[in-house]
């Protein structure tokens, strides 16, 4: 079993093509592709957490795509999924969906959220925090154990744990908070 994670797919949506300066002619192009690249990457038995801006198109269509893609799914919501988050159709596709989360990968710590955060649960201690919304527009922090899992950062693919490990790993991590200063009490 592999993990996986995503963010930012925006299933038809025509406008992030030219917002994100996606490399697609169209939304069916474009929504052709990223089911590929996943289905070609996740198997049935990964777990892929998604970290929202899944679609943006009614929930009939967003339950269309969803029942294509490969694996056990997970959603963090993100901006755009307002509308499908009220629709028991759309979230029935998922294990669980939530605002935030906190899971654990072997001995991992990583915190799941739609948005970029400058410090989260554990970010003392070497925890991760992934995000998308930014599209690969913010400026990686090359001390810091967060990245961008958007499709735009990850040539529209959802990102193994396995190579965030690799990315992770080329960091200079240097804790960002006043915690685990030595000699000092770190609870």
């Amino acid at each position: 079993m592999t993990i996986f994670f995503t963010s930012d797919t925006h299933y038809h949506h025509a406008n992030v093509i030219r917002y994100s300066k996606r490399p697609f002619a169209d939304v069916d192009e474009m929504n052709e592709e990223m089911i590929a690249n996943w289905n070609a990457v996740v198997r049935s038995g990964d777990l892929v957490y998604h970290l929202g801006d899944f679609a943006f198109c009614n929930a009939e269509r967003a339950v269309s795509i969803a029942k294509r893609l490969n694996g056990q799914r997970y959603l963090v919501f993100g901006n755009h999924d307002k509308k499908l988050r009220k629709e028991r159709s759309f979230l029935e596709q998922w294990i669980w969906s939530k605002e935030l989360a906190e899971i654990k990968v072997d001995d991992q710590k990583i915190v799941l959220c739609h948005y970029a955060l400058l410090t989260w649960n554990g970010s003392h201690r070497g925890s991760w925090s992934l995000h998308g919304h930014s599209h690969g527009s913010l400026r990686e922090d090359p001390h810091a154990l967060r990245t961008d899992v958007g499709v735009d950062c990850w040539s529209y693919t959802p990102v193994s744990f396995e190579a965030l490990q690799k990315h992770m790993s080329r960091k200079d991590y240097q804790p960002i908070d006043h915690h685990g200063r030595k000699g000092e009490d770190d609870e």
